[in-house]
């Protein structure tokens, strides 16, 4: 048995995201110039926020940290998938897999937790902003920060612990562009029914208690301001409109991947690139187009 156990594939191959060679070919140019605007626009949106005076403030510090969180994330897995465009043998080592894995879930898992702290910022200059100054203070959007980075790390690393001992003897292919969990657990050597089970639970946990504490901030900041003026709807909604995109456009593609996950091909794949590739594009994007602030700021800076 022992054997048996050391002869384990030591590569993975992706099948990528279609088999026409003419078809991956076309899509180099789209998907780097993709990688180089999300890399370029969350850079940027870091390097502003340092530089300007006007935006240390703990929104704007989160913000820093979301887009360099999208930064990371993007950088798991695009650039190998665009380098994979031009080659026919699609491969990465059994390192480099379970490093992705754990990469994609402390990055993941880190920026739903970075989105509840947002969500969080803004309930208390909304709902109490006499004391906002006070109860936001530096040191403790510090260890707000520092809280999601250590929950991402505890969810990637469980996670990785759970797959990484398995046995892998038989079956290498990875129908996807980068090593996700359901689709690399699917290749053991073994019944895998129960811990499928665990991960999913464990990955369920994390995003539904992020979820439900998203939609209750939310939610009581539009009440209470509903209640204490007119035009209350409408201003909480300017306020936390770009906030409740970037959840959405976050979550969704997760909980169908981890929580509810389709069996078709496409579908899969279509929301893998969405939550790896589109979405740390769109989040500075809808960040500084909507933010007065941000705007300024690049006004600013070009003037």
């Amino acid at each position: 048995m022992e054997e048996a156990n050391q002869s384990v594939v030591s590569e993975f191959i992706f099948r990528g995201l279609c088999d026409s060679r003419e078809l991956q070919k076309f899509l180099l140019l789209p998907f780097s110039t993709l990688y180089v605007m999300t890399i370029l626009g969350n850079l940027f949106v870091v390097l502003l926020i340092i530089a300007d005076s006007h935006l240390h403030s703990p929104m704007y510090f989160l913000l820093a940290n979301l887009s360099f969180v999208d930064f990371c994330l993007s950088s798991v897995t695009t650039p190998k998938l665009t380098t994979d465009f031009l080659k026919d043998n699609k491969t990465i080592s059994f390192g480099g897999c379970m490093s992705q894995i754990l990469c994609v879930h402390f990055f993941g898992g880190g920026e739903m937790v970075l989105l509840v702290t947002m969500a969080y910022d803004r309930y208390v200059a909304i709902c109490k902003p006499l004391h906002y100054s006070s109860i936001m203070d530096r040191q403790k959007c510090i260890w707000l920060v520092l809280t999601s980075w250590i929950i991402g790390f505890v969810h990637a690393t469980s996670q990785l612990a759970m797959i990484l001992d398995l046995p892998f003897c038989g079956p290498r292919i990875v129908d996807s562009f980068f090593c996700d969990i359901p689709l690399v657990i699917k290749l053991a050597c073994m019944d895998t029914h129960t811990l499928r089970l665990l991960i999913n639970a464990d990955s369920a946990v994390l995003a539904t208690t992020c979820f439900i504490l998203l939609l209750i901030s939310y939610t009581y900041i539009l009440v209470t301001v509903c209640l204490r003026s007119k035009d209350g709807a409408s201003k909480a909604l300017s306020t936390c409109t770009s906030h409740i995109t970037v959840v959405v456009l976050f979550f969704v593609p997760c909980i169908f991947t981890y929580l509810w996950p389709p069996s078709i091909t496409w579908v899969d794949k279509f929301l893998a690139v969405f939550y790896t590739v589109i979405t740390p594009l769109l989040n500075p994007a809808i960040y500084t187009l909507r933010n007065k602030e941000i705007k300024n700021a690049i006004k600013r800076l070009i003037h």
